[in-house]
């Protein structure tokens, strides 16, 4: 029965490692490529995890922890990475920003100062 539950779970996770690698390879934007990253590393993980059950073998643990922290790390950088990123197709604004009321450039009269 093990054997059995093995091979279905190692199964979905091919099928779902094989899809990953098609949305990186497809995927319109840097954070679908990002999500279908996470799903690889997780497919992995799992994969890992089916093979030392199976195996019954517990020295695959610290592969498991570190291959999970890689995956969390490269996630946390991307979105960083993207928070910091305009949108495609945005130009960015040309205008200065506004300063505080009642401070405007020399020359140019604000709402607050009075005229001579």
């Amino acid at each position: 029965m093990m054997l059995v539950v093995g091979i279905v779970a190692t199964a979905l996770l091919a099928a779902s490692a094989l899809l990953a690698v098609v949305r990186m390879e497809r995927g319109p934007s840097m954070l679908d490529r990002s999500v279908a990253f996470d799903v690889l590393t997780t497919a992995l993980v799992g994969a890992i995890a089916v093979e030392a059950a199976l195996s019954r073998r517990t020295e695959s643990v610290p592969i498991l922890v570190v291959l999970s922290m890689v995956g969390f790390i490269g996630s946390v950088t991307v979105a960083r990475f993207a928070a910091v990123e305009p949108p495609k197709g945005r130009q960015p604004d040309t205008e200065p920003e506004a300063g505080p009321p009642g401070r405007g450039t020399p020359g140019q009269d604000t709402p607050d100062q009075e005229k001579p």
